[in-house]
């Protein structure tokens, strides 16, 4: 036979010779073998450049080169060491997702039966080409596409792929698909679609597409970022012109544009990752594993959850809701042969064993068993007591005799319950097979009708209530009838009005879709695609959906929504796309979830107006005194004190950060706390500095100083005091020092107005319970005198030591400050110099 003719035949004769070994082999060097997609496109080496040499990084490491050419190693480490913590994050957070996605693998690595040269034979599955016969027997996994050939009929689980529970049966002619199961019958079938042309391949290969979310708070704070670095470039372009044009040295320059570099809130980044990190251990412990970090957050913006029905909202078991006996029959008695039966059956399935659970019984002896199965949709039993039969009404209905069942089978169908018949032969010695050994129903008397229910996973209804308390929509997807799946999202408390079937979503276009997909709640017959489309359509409609479900049916829709969330008793695949995963299978893990991620947001929030306050006051000082001409106010080592004024405290008050509803005008109130805080931190900050800077530079001279600060000032500049230029170089230095003291200290009282332990202190806010950040700024206080008075740590920070020029100058200054921001805040002094509406109070002053 040749072999292009393999691939076409389906005639009526079965094949049984398949492909020669050599037109196998020859199949696999052109490239027509079962190879499974492997890898991602983003390697190990593309992933540790973009995050190491990304541009902030590559501007602070020819910084950093030039200082440490220059002899200046303390303000190198100061200056490229937090891009490169941040930088080790990011790419290990990146690396652990690749690994796992190149993990992802649909079909299992059992050994396939093909016939090769007439014979059967074991291969790998990878080692199976276009064209091959394959043998294909009951509990096998189905590895390629293609059709069934003559002479064969299958039993075939699709759950994986479709969601769809009931087996399938597959005749001559009809396709297997990969990754789907063999549960009953023999046949063999022909290799069509084989690698990444075959079904499991392709959902592998879409489901290993990196398809990371940006979240709302990612997007501001990278829209801060980089408005900062504009407004620095262009400071930076004016300054060091000036630079250039009044002679500084390379020196100068070189430190200049560091502490200029550090002005960029980079460290947001690194406090997101940290605070990320964080919030996905304590989600971990409440029953939800954070997979992509950044959903810890992401999951607090959810509005709508769309979710899978079989395995999500149920266990993927049965219950019996209900066994009503036929006329003349006693409860008792039919409950006790119906429970005796299921126990009798030698192949449990769900339907028997839930029988068996709720009813009394024992079990018999057996002497002939016709198996259920989804062709006959009826099983029954021979026994000492009488040919028992328990199957599909309409299955049973044209051997039973006596009163009709069809009112009571029609209403609890329309429940939503999976309905059987439970009768019994008229005649006890009636045959089960035909002459030719196939199975048939003897006349039979109906004794029951069985309703049973799917088996809800425990707190589901408690969680729909508090979706709706907290405005979640919920939206079923499921591959079952639609019926049932409306009558299942009752039971768990959505009245989600008439159920969609998935067949009249084909035809609509993406417009009419968003308006179909607005007004349901439930769908019903619903393909992954058209999953996918749906998760599509509320995007588009401007909604935050997260997507539950477990099989791979499921994972496309997964990767389209903005959260993916995987059941843990799930397949591979969709946990491994998820971006949580439900380790207890509990729906309810989720809202804990939520409010992690409202926490983490309120703390980051929190955090960003330390920081932003930060970095616009010393823009705004750099500015001025560059442009008064009195030196310049920071050297790199004195940028470092920021982890002390802004890195601990956005750590702790992250940490300690109490859920709230995720802020619309997050960007509009960090506007009206930081705009006020940077410009009055910023104006005493430029009067310490000027006041020191001429009180040294004019009002002494070297002998008027005392020895101990001309030794820390000698010591630092290198210049002898009996040089010229010493006096200039210590009225700098001591300068900086007062205004570094000054701008720490209100950094740390700027902790009090965010998180105010009295009234006195709440000008901004409600006071706060929590009493925590405000022993917190006692012990910063502390440490910061104990920077000032140890020379070694003055000395690596740039600083004179505790001269008492400074603390006359400072602790003066600092009331007033107090004072006159106290007053912006009361007073709402930007919203009326603006001329602006006052945003809702839970963005402004006294919002909690």
């Amino acid at each position: 036979m040749a072999p292009d003719a393999v691939v076409q035949a389906t005639g009526p004769e079965p094949l049984t010779e398949g492909l020669t070994d050599a037109e196998a082999a020859a199949r696999k060097r052109r490239g027509e073998a079962n190879v499974a997609v492997t890898g991602t496109s983003r390697t190990y080496a593309t992933i540790l450049r973009t995050n190491v040499f990304s541009f902030y990084n590559t501007i602070l490491f020819v910084i950093g080169a030039a200082l440490l050419a220059l002899g200046r190693y303390n303000d190198a480490i100061v200056s490229v060491g937090l891009g490169l913590v941040n930088a080790a994050i990011s790419a290990i957070q990146e690396i652990r997702a690749k690994r796992q996605l190149d993990r992802l693998q649909l079909l299992s690595r059992t050994v396939v039966h093909v016939v090769r040269d007439g014979r059967e034979m074991p291969v790998a599955p990878e080692d199976v080409v276009r064209g091959d016969v394959v043998r294909v027997r009951p509990g096998e996994q189905i590895v390629v596409d293609g059709p069934v050939l003559d002479g064969g009929r299958l039993e075939v689980d699709e759950s994986l792929l479709t969601g769809e529970a009931d087996p399938l049966v597959k005749g001559p002619g009809d396709d297997l698909l990969s990754g789907s199961f063999c549960v009953g019958g023999d046949g063999r079938q022909l290799a069509r679609d084989v690698g990444a042309s075959s079904y499991a391949n392709r959902l592998t290969a879409e489901a290993r597409l990196d398809s990371t979310d940006v979240t709302p708070l990612q997007r501001r704070i990278a829209f801060v970022v980089r408005l900062v670095m504009v407004l620095v470039a262009l400071m930076s372009g004016a300054i060091l012109l000036q630079a250039a044009l009044e002679g500084f040295s390379l020196l100068r320059v070189v430190q200049t544009s560091a502490v200029l570099s550090g002005l960029v809130p980079y460290g947001l980044f690194l406090l997101i990752a940290v605070a990320y990190t964080v919030g996905a251990v304590k989600c971990a412990g409440r029953g939800a594993l954070v997979q992509r970090v950044n959903a810890v957050e992401s999951v607090s913006n959810v509005d709508v959850v769309c979710t899978d029905k079989t395995g999500t909202l149920t266990t993927g078991r049965l219950a019996l809701a209900e066994v009503r006996p036929a006329d003349g029959a006693e409860a008792a008695t039919v409950e006790e042969q119906l429970g005796s039966m299921a126990r009798s059956a030698a192949a449990p399935n769900l339907t028997t064993t839930a029988l068996a659970a709720a009813l009394p019984g024992q079990p018999w002896t057996v002497h002939e068993e016709i198996p259920f199965s989804s062709a006959l949709r009826w099983s029954a039993l021979r026994t000492d007591g009488g040919v028992w039969v328990l199957g599909a009404p309409e299955a049973l209905a044209p051997r039973l005799t006596g009163a009709s069942l069809a009112d009571a089978v029609a209403d609890r169908t329309r429940r939503g319950l999976r309905v059987l018949v439970l009768a019994r032969a008229v005649d006890a010695s009636a045959p089960l097979r035909n002459g030719d050994g196939r199975a048939q129903l003897p006349a039979l008397e109906p004794l029951a009708v069985v309703a049973l229910a799917d088996e809800l996973r425990p707190q589901v209804p408690e969680t729909v209530e508090r979706l709706a308390r907290e405005g979640v929509a919920l939206k079923v997807l499921s591959g079952d009838d639609p019926g049932t799946v409306a009558a299942l999202a009752r039971q768990a408390g959505l009245d989600g009005g008439p159920p969609v079937h998935g067949a009249d979503l084909d035809a609509l276009s993406d417009a009419e879709l968003d308006e179909v997909v607005d007004g349901a709640s439930v769908f019903g017959r619903i393909a992954p695609e058209q999953k996918e489309r749906i998760v599509g359509s509320l995007r588009r409609q401007g909604r935050y959906v997260a997507m539950i479900g477990d099989g791979v049916n499921d994972a496309r829709a997964l990767k389209t929504a903005q959260v993916g969330v995987a059941m843990r008793s799930g397949s591979a695949v969709t946990r491994d796309v998820a971006d949580i995963i439900l380790t207890d299978d509990s729906f309810a893990a989720l809202l804990p979830a939520q409010q992690e991620g409202r926490r983490i947001i309120n703390g980051i929030a929190t955090s960003m107006q330390v920081f932003l306050v930060r970095v616009a006051t010393q823009g705004l000082v750099i500015l001025t005194v560059t442009m008064l001409g009195l030196g310049f106010p920071y050297s790199p080592t004195q940028v470092g004190l920021t982890l002390l004024t802004v890195g601990v405290p956005t750590l702790f008050l992250t940490a300690w950060a109490r859920p709230s509803p995720p802020d619309p005008h997050l960007l509009a109130s960090l506007a009206r706390f930081v705009v006020p805080a940077a410009l009055v931190t910023a104006a005493g900050g430029v009067g310490v500095y000027a006041y020191l800077y001429t009180l040294v530079s004019s009002g002494l001279s070297a002998s008027d100083i005392p020895a101990g600060v001309i030794a820390d000032f000698e010591g630092y500049t290198g210049i002898s005091s009996a040089d010229a230029g010493f006096t200039e170089a210590a009225a700098t230095i001591g300068a900086q020092t007062g205004l570094s003291t000054f701008v720490s200290l209100a950094s740390f009282v700027l902790v009090l107005f965010l998180e105010p332990p009295t009234r006195f202190f709440a000008s901004w806010t409600r006071p706060s319970p929590d009493k925590r950040p405000a022993i917190l700024v006692g012990v910063l206080v502390l440490v910061f005198a104990a920077v000032l008075f140890t020379p070694a740590l003055s000395d690596y920070f740039g600083l004179t030591g505790p001269a008492p020029p400074v603390f006359t100058t400072v602790l003066p200054a600092l009331v007033l400050w107090f004072g006159a921001l106290s007053a912006a805040y009361r007073l709402r002094l930007l919203d009326r110099v603006l001329g602006i509406d006052s945003l809702p109070a839970t963005t402004g002053p006294t919002a909690r």
